[in-house]
């Protein structure tokens, strides 16, 4: 199904580049192709495609420690959660655009995506650790209460094995969330190395299939990304059965 379903998205767009008839409006899917592979043998594209790398794994690596830590405190604790809730609120209400444009007034052009992502990602995370705190069993919580288990290994023989599932989903939403934010960022704030600031070029150079070619990069980024924590989660299963 998937072969089939890619098969007619590029047929769709093989018609509509040739209904359109303007390279520059909308360059045929073999033309892009050509431009990405022309691209991957560059000098720029490597060095580009491991900065956007670096700062997506550095905004998730952020998002996924602050997320788990503050959303394993207000899944176990309800007043803590009613203090979080309208953080989390105003992260996920206001437009990235809006973040993105702050946070350049704030910090140097290469932490921008990271800054963004991490705001992103983070409600994504703690909300999926919240749900994972609140998945262990009441009766051994309660039983570890009663004979008095150590807290740190409650956390990570009860706790922790409960809460993976979420955890593992909630990092799978948060990756490809920060691929997204991350090339936006770089769009904007254009650091020297970045999928974003190649995209950016291309574009204002009237470069359309250069375009679509970086933003091939940053969607294979966020496709391996998602199928690697796919396959976790399906691991993950297999080892609870």
């Amino acid at each position: 199904m998937g072969f089939l379903s890619t098969a007619i998205l590029l047929g769709v767009w093989q018609l509509a580049a040739l209904r359109v008839g303007a390279d520059i409006i909308l360059p045929s899917p073999l033309l892009v192709m050509a431009e990405f592979l022309k691209l991957v043998l560059s000098r720029e594209f490597g060095p580009a495609l491991a900065a956007t790398f670096a700062r997506g794994l550095e905004a998730f690596a952020f998002s996924c420690l602050a997320g788990i830590v503050l959303g394993f405190a207000a899944g176990s604790s309800r007043n803590f959660e009613a203090a979080l809730a309208p953080i989390l609120t105003t992260i996920r209400a206001t437009p990235i655009l809006a973040l993105i444009l702050l946070a350049l007034l704030w910090f140097p052009a290469g932490f921008v995506p990271v800054f963004a992502a991490f705001l992103m990602a983070f409600p994504v995370m703690a909300s999926a650790a919240a749900e994972g705190a609140r998945a262990a069993p009441r009766e051994l919580l309660e039983m570890s209460q009663l004979f008095k288990v150590p807290a740190r290994r409650e956390l990570f023989e009860l706790r922790l094995p409960a809460a993976m599932p979420q955890l593992l989903a909630g990092a799978r939403s948060a990756i490809g969330l920060c691929w997204k934010v991350v090339v936006t960022g770089e769009v904007l704030s254009q650091p020297v190395r970045a999928v974003g600031t190649g995209m950016q070029s291309s574009r204002v150079l009237l470069e359309t299939p250069r375009v679509f070619a970086w933003a091939m990069a940053a969607i294979l980024l966020c496709g391996l990304s998602e199928w690697l924590f796919g396959r976790l989660i399906a691991i993950g299963r297999k080892g609870e059965l």
